[in-house]
């Protein structure tokens, strides 16, 4: 996984995937990816970045179920206008973490929850009841998808053992487009 380099190989999968052939009327542009990183104080990692500048900002058909949402857009079943978001902030987990089941090694685990929604991650849709996915813009694990939702958290790419499938939103995407169900692999616990 190669967050600082778009590799061709990557984009045109991409292209495929979502089956954009408009000559990127779709995307964003390069000033307005910038606009974004700056505001945030972030880096996007690639080959997203790349993906919303060139080639297109959201798309109606998924990954996830809902599809994808634009760049600076929250999935339809949020819960609010996401200005407590802090993308600078470093997302916090670098393993997974089912707080249903337990509170983890932290003295207020809801405070870590709540990093958790809004700190270091763009929300990159829904497959809805609050089933969100993330890309971590910030910390440790930038260029990871994680799966997020009201009773946990875990990340995506066979290296976790949930899944077949290379890390990162290329990864994350060519398993979508496979067909594959999300977590197809045995988690090695």
């Amino acid at each position: 996984m190669n967050n600082d380099h778009a590799a061709p190989e990557d984009l045109a999968a991409l292209r495929e995937a979502f089956g954009v052939d408009d000559g990127g009327a779709s995307a964003l542009g390069w000033e307005a990816v910038r606009a974004f990183e700056a505001e945030h104080k972030v880096v996007l990692p690639e080959p997203y970045r790349t993906f919303v500048a060139e080639i297109s900002d959201g798309s109606f058909q998924g990954p996830p179920e809902y599809g994808l949402v634009g760049l600076a857009e929250l999935p339809g079943d949020w819960g609010g206008d996401g200005a407590d978001r802090d993308l600078g902030k470093p997302f916090p987990l670098t393993e997974r973490w089912l707080w249903e089941e337990d509170e983890g090694p932290y003295e207020d685990p809801d405070a870590v929850i709540d990093q958790v929604l809004h700190h270091g991650s763009i929300v990159l849709g829904t497959d809805g009841c609050a089933m969100n996915w993330h890309l971590v813009v910030t910390g440790p694990h930038r260029g990871h998808i994680w799966h997020v939702t009201d009773v946990g958290a875990l990340p995506f790419g066979s290296e976790f053992g949930y899944t077949s499938s290379e890390p990162g939103f290329a990864g994350w995407v060519r398993h979508w487009a496979a067909g594959k169900e999300w977590f197809d692999a045995v988690s090695a616990e």
